[in-house]
């Protein structure tokens, strides 16, 4: 039986729906603008911005000005486009506030695995702050050892570099066959940890990877995260409470987590 040090889990479509939150949170970005007086309407607006997203990456931080630019001057005579940026800005962090949610079975997952022995940690691709404001408004962040939180724009590495995973292990201390990694994107996820040796879990959620295939195969391939526990128990012989059948559990008022074991 192999000797499970630590599990690392992707963030984006791992964690929480990346794609559903996205979606909504442009189209109420548009609808602010609009509230505010830009003359366009919505379906061709959200094929502009979501152009926009396509060419400067969803990482890059001024979609709506790029928006505004592509815009005929006359959608937006009379109001000052600082107003109009500011507006779709303000929508998205809003609904960031409201929406921002780790699917209900990842949070009852990590939940569990805080209780044992095994260190909890993330390995994401993606702008430092960005990715760190994810796991806060996930409420999320104090299940994971903090010095096992590697985010690529951090530390130089980004996916699918196999120096990011190799890195994660050896600020660890751990071999790669004693960690795990949870992630959705095939080429991204389970090819670059196959490749030094971790213990690999597909888990397909939805997403714009759902039907995309590794070249490699993962070790798992689930879809949800109960799965997973069940393995863990099972191949792992790792002490997890079994959820009654019926049973059900809510993020909303659970008691603080307990923080896993030290990385030190």
């Amino acid at each position: 039986m192999t000797d499970l040090k630590a599990i690392f889990f992707d963030v984006d479509d791992t964690l929480y729906s990346t794609s559903v939150f996205a979606k909504k949170a442009r189209e109420n970005a548009v609808d602010a603008m609009i509230r505010l007086g830009l003359k366009m309407r919505k379906e061709p607006l959200m094929r502009e911005l979501n152009e926009v997203i396509s060419e400067f990456s969803s990482n890059y931080e001024h979609h709506f000005d790029q928006l505004l630019a592509r815009l005929p001057a006359h959608c937006y005579s009379g109001i000052n486009p600082a107003l109009l940026v500011a507006a779709g800005v303000i929508a998205y962090h809003d609904t960031k506030m409201r929406n921002l949610k780790p699917y209900q079975d990842a949070w009852e997952a990590v939940d569990a695995l805080s209780k044992t022995p095994l260190i909890l940690g993330v390995i994401t691709a993606g702008l430092k702050i960005k990715q760190a404001e994810k796991l806060l408004r996930l409420e999320l962040y104090d299940y994971f050892v903090p010095t096992a939180i590697f985010i690529s724009d951090q530390i130089g590495i980004s996916k699918p570099n196999v120096k990011l995973y190799q890195r994660a292990c050896m600020a660890l201390n751990i071999l790669p066959s004693e960690a795990m990694y949870v992630g959705d994107n095939p080429t991204h996820d389970i090819d670059p940890p196959n490749q030094i040796g971790m213990i690999t879990v597909r888990m397909r959620k939805g997403g714009r990877y759902q039907d995309e295939e590794s070249v490699t195969k993962a070790t798992y391939d689930l879809d949800h995260f109960d799965s997973l526990l069940e393995i863990l128990r099972s191949d792992f012989d790792l002490q997890l409470p079994v959820k009654n059948r019926g049973e059900e559990s809510t993020k909303d008022g659970k008691e603080k987590p307990v923080k896993s074991k030290s990385a030190g």
